[in-house]
């Protein structure tokens, strides 16, 4: 594969790209759903497909970051019921690339994605606000935790948009702003390391595209830092309705593109 180094990208080019892993960092630590906006960065700088490669471990990076910060409130049981379903969702989404074209599949994520906001935007309008994440043990809870697991697996594999499905997910199951960043800071560390030998296989990821990867890591960190600054002065409420914009605003770009 043809992957870009640093040297063959513009002044303007690595700028963006920059401010793009600076939202990672931002996006992990504080307002997940708004690294939406990094995949178009890439995705524009680079080439399509060279671009998932680059951008998988500037996520890991941030990924690891989140769980430094909020490893305390991370919720196993959730973790646990989501992962054979993710599991199964990517299947699916290997299985949904072999015949869906690049329109097919943004448009579909784009619908999910804006259908998912509109049910919990309802959810959350007509359900207590005093829910427990630890529903997941009811009936009800596995199944729609299997339910949003198969789609985070299925827009993980399909348009590296696993990030939206998740929040969506963690949102409507009640959980509170810390337990949402700490469960999902593993779960998308654990997804996402899973997807480095598949690919480095694929030529995805290679020594050159390691090579810009380790200049822009370094602006993750301190968007990281903005996040955890900036979480703190943020409300339950306006937290929510952030997210939910963030995911509204990713799905949307999929379905303008």
């Amino acid at each position: 594969m043809n992957t870009m180094t640093l040297w063959d990208i513009s002044p303007w080019g690595f700028a963006a790209l920059a401010a793009a892993a600076l939202l990672v960092g931002f996006s992990k630590t504080a307002v997940s759903g708004a690294n939406t906006v990094s995949l178009a960065i890439f995705a524009a700088v680079l080439p399509a497909r060279a671009s998932t490669g680059v951008l998988l471990p500037i996520l890991i990076v941030g990924d690891v970051l989140a769980v430094l910060t909020y490893r305390r409130h991370a919720h196993w049981p959730t973790l646990w019921r989501l992962f054979p379903a993710v599991a199964a969702g990517v299947v699916v989404g290997t299985l949904f690339l072999v015949w869906a074209d690049d329109a097919v599949v943004r448009t579909s994520i784009g619908a999910i994605l804006l259908l998912m906001a509109a049910v919990t935007v309802w959810r959350r309008r007509h359900a207590g606000r005093d829910d427990e994440p630890d529903a997941v043990t009811t009936h009800a809870g596995r199944m729609k935790a299997r339910s949003y697991g198969v789609l985070g697996g299925f827009t993980t594999m399909v348009a590296n948009a696993g990030g939206p499905v998740m929040s969506m997910y963690l949102l409507s199951a009640g959980f509170r702003k810390l337990g949402f960043l700490g469960t999902q800071a593993f779960f998308f560390l654990i997804v996402n390391v899973s997807k480095v030998p598949f690919s480095a296989g694929l030529g995805l990821i290679d020594g050159r595209s390691l090579l810009l990867d380790a200049a822009l890591a370094m602006f993750v960190l301190p968007g990281a830092v903005i996040g955890r600054w900036a979480v703190n002065r943020i409300d339950q409420r306006l937290f929510e309705q952030l997210v939910i914009a963030a995911t509204v605003v990713g799905a949307l770009q999929l379905l303008l593109r």
